[in-house]
C-alpha cells in the first residue's frame, strides 16, 4: 500500500497547473499578522468544469522545532457549472484562489495541499522567517 506522502505531487504538467502557489512574505515581525494567498492555476488556469475541477485547498503552518503542523484554513470549491439542467449548464463557477491570515512568533514553513478530482493530490511549501 502506498504511503500518502508518495501520492502528493509537486511538479506541474505543461498544459495544466495543479500545484497550489503560496504568496506570503518571506520575513515577518514577531506577532505580525501574515496574509497568505493560495492559487491553483496561477500561471495557466486549471479547468473548472463539472467533470474536472479543484475540490479543495488546505493550508498548514509547521513551526520550526515542532513535530505537528497547525491547520490554518480549509477551503472547499463547490460551484463547478452544474445545475438541474446538467453538467456545465450553470453560469456559476468557483475558482481556486483563497486568502487568509494568521500570526506566529516562530519561524517555520507554510504548506498547502490541493485536490483535483481527476489528477489527485498536489502540494507546495514556503519557508518564512520571524524577526
Amino acid at each position: 500500500m502506498p504511503d500518502l506522502k508518495e501520492l502528493i505531487q509537486s511538479a506541474d504538467w505543461k498544459t495544466e497547473k495543479h500545484v497550489p502557489v503560496i504568496d506570503a512574505p518571506e520575513k515577518v515581525k514577531k506577532g505580525e499578522v501574515i496574509q497568505v494567498s493560495v492559487t491553483v492555476g496561477k500561471e495557466i488556469a486549471h479547468p473548472n468544469t463539472t467533470a474536472h475541477h479543484i475540490s479543495w485547498v488546505v493550508l498548514f503552518f509547521l513551526a520550526d522545532g515542532e513535530k505537528f503542523p497547525y491547520q490554518i484554513a480549509r477551503f472547499e470549491f463547490l460551484a463547478h457549472g452544474a445545475s438541474a439542467q446538467g453538467p456545465d449548464t450553470s453560469s456559476v463557477y468557483s475558482f481556486p484562489v483563497v486568502t487568509c491570515s494568521f500570526k506566529t512568533d516562530k519561524p517555520g514553513t507554510i504548506m498547502s495541499s490541493s485536490y483535483c478530482n481527476i489528477h489527485g493530490l498536489w502540494g507546495s511549501s514556503k519557508k518564512i522567517t520571524v524577526e
